[in-house]
């Protein structure tokens, strides 16, 4: 299975198949190119592995999150513990909408996003579509000092 990156314009599109086939479907000028990824996490070629998860978070205990969790199914704030491991379970299989997060924050007024390793990814978007917030990419241990220093910056203790 292959993950391709359907690039033209600004908006950029991720989609699993065969790169060829997303080629002959991608908009005239749009640039296909194949992403090294591990799997293809987020796609329906991963549906296999829900149910499994599924009956796997069943047996958890969970508590509601005691900071604002943001959901990457559809940007909005959920405060259900039981809630946000059901998202995740989903997640397997399904789009991750981190535009609408990124959106989300931005609405919050959030100012600094910390992204815990292995990191860079998230904050190298958060960097081009939302650049007024303030990022930092955790990826060691090495970097608590800093990431702690960046945290109290932006108003976190």
């Amino acid at each position: 299975m292959e993950i391709a990156k359907l690039c033209f314009a600004q908006l950029k599109i991720v989609a699993a198949g065969n790169l060829d086939a997303l080629a002959q479907l991608a908009p005239e000028g749009a640039r296909v190119r194949s992403l090294a990824v591990a799997g293809a996490f987020h796609t329906s070629y991963m549906q296999p592995a829900v149910e499994p998860m599924r009956e796997l978070a069943a047996t958890m205990q969970v508590n509601d999150p005691v900071v604002s969790l943001l959901s990457n199914k559809g940007g909005g704030v959920v405060s259900s513990g039981r809630e946000v491991l059901h998202r995740i379970v989903n997640q397997i299989a399904n789009p991750v909408r981190w535009d609408l997060c990124m959106q989300s924050l931005l609405a919050q007024g959030v100012t600094g996003v910390v992204e815990l390793a292995p990191a860079g990814t998230l904050v190298g978007l958060i960097k081009r579509a939302t650049p007024s917030i303030g990022q930092f990419a955790l990826k060691s241990g090495a970097d608590l000092e800093s990431a702690g220093e960046f945290i109290a910056q932006h108003g976190g203790k």
